[in-house]
């Protein structure tokens, strides 16, 4: 009886434990360096020259400043699901990547920071990746 309530308060206290440390590394969010250069503990990274060509075409018109070709393009991001490092509300903004074959916007966005930070995401805002350029 004994061994039977340690190991369901042991199986409670690991299933409220092992959450918590997971998430406390998930939700760091990138910074600048002192270069400028976005880094992070919680993104991967990825150089702008290893993109799909649709998503370097899209930072190709945001560094022109359009013009956009979806509606939606350059409209706040206002990061949710917390995995960009926490700012003010209008401090990203997202940009649709193309998906050929799509009927709709699809799943690729690439997201910018005020800082110069920009992130690119396939899976609709479930991971991001840092763009390197």
């Amino acid at each position: 009886m004994l061994l039977r309530f340690v190991s369901r308060v042991l199986l409670v206290f690991l299933a409220v434990l092992l959450p918590v440390g997971c998430s406390s590394t998930a939700t760091t969010g990138a910074t600048a360096s002192s270069t400028g250069t976005p880094t992070s503990a919680s993104t991967s990274t990825v150089r702008l020259s290893q993109l799909p060509a649709e998503a370097r075409r899209t930072v190709a018109l945001i560094d022109r400043g359009g013009p956009f070709p979806y509606a939606r393009d350059g409209v706040v991001f206002g990061n949710h699901e917390k995995l960009l490092p926490r700012q003010k509300r209008g401090f990203y903004h997202e940009y649709t990547v193309r998906t050929p074959g799509s009927r709709d916007r699809g799943a690729r966005r690439i997201v910018t920071g005020q800082d110069g930070g920009i992130y690119y995401t396939d899976d609709h805002y479930k991971s991001f990746r840092t763009v390197l350029r």
